[in-house]
């Protein structure tokens, strides 16, 4: 008898709190749009920001509080012209094709081809371990093989392989978190008929990028010496692409003496469409969910 009095107090209480809780939650919630509603269920649902906004609810909220339309509804990178279509109708504005882009990995030191300054046995993140005497590599920006990049992909465009981060253009939609998230800065996001690519971004004189690395960049400058078009010069000791002004002609990946200019090969026949991220389900859910 002594147990059940408190047993009954404690769920006379619980039941209580959530009768208030319920009706709180019935008259204080804040309705969503009908039109956000309708474009945040278009959106993919990655939630990466590449759009400007903190997630797809800020942009859906943007737009349909937009009475003017100043703010574009082709902002959405990973949802490409489908989805920018999708929304422009939905608004009742005139459709502008979405700037397709990709995310590509400056940097190609793989286990074989560069090696480990120490036996890192710390927490196994690219963050954690940057902050700890600047990285494991023997290059200072060379990847740090954790995956944070592979962690935050939702389309499954990146794996580890070797200990290097490996990014597959096809599947990739150009959302930018895995940029922002690699603590090297080795991921840059650029528009995707990118087909060259420097993969280094080592600071170090030649000399030091040889003894460490196989394939990385020394600073020789004969990729900047054959481009017809000035689009690559040497920056802080490794190649760099100007993408307003590179052709494509791959003549720099051609005279490269270290082979750290690479080339992505052409599709054949039509592209392949991109990829919906996992996450695009549960923000479909609940878009319909406000919408009731």
């Amino acid at each position: 008898m002594q147990y059940i009095i408190p047993v009954g107090l404690v769920t006379a209480m619980g039941l209580l709190a959530g009768g208030i809780l319920t009706i709180a939650d019935k008259f204080m919630a804040v309705k969503m749009d009908e039109t956000a509603a309708k474009v945040l269920a278009a959106l993919p649902g990655a939630n990466c920001g590449a759009c400007g906004f903190a997630g797809c609810a800020d942009y859906a909220n943007a737009l349909a509080q937009d009475e003017e339309h100043a703010v574009k509804a082709n902002l959405c990178t990973p949802g490409g012209d489908a989805v920018a279509m999708e929304v422009s109708s939905i608004l009742g504005v005139e459709f502008e094709g979405s700037s397709s882009m990709i995310a590509i990995m400056k940097c190609s030191g793989s286990r074989d081809k560069t090696s480990y300054a120490m036996d890192y046995q710390g927490r196994q993140t690219c963050k954690a371990n940057k902050l700890f005497f600047r990285g494991r590599g023997t290059c200072e920006k060379a990847c740090l093989g954790f995956g944070d990049c592979v962690n935050v992909c939702a389309y499954d465009a990146i794996k580890l392989e070797n200990g290097l981060a490996v990014i597959n253009k096809y599947k990739c939609v150009g959302c930018g978190l895995c940029a922002r998230t690699c603590p090297n800065a080795l991921i840059e996001i650029v528009p995707d008929k990118t087909r060259v690519v420097v993969g280094c971004s080592s600071v170090d004189p030649g000399k030091v990028t040889r003894e460490i690395c196989s394939i990385g960049c020394i600073a020789c400058k004969i990729c900047e010496k054959s481009c017809k078009f000035d689009a690559i010069h040497v920056v802080d000791n490794h190649a760099v692409i100007d993408y307003t002004k590179c052709t494509n002609c791959t003549l720099c990946a051609k005279k490269c003496p270290t082979g750290v200019i690479h080339v992505f090969p052409k599709l054949a026949g039509a592209a392949q469409p991109k990829p919906q991220p996992v996450l695009a389900e549960t923000a479909q859910a609940e878009a319909s969910a406000r919408q009731v």
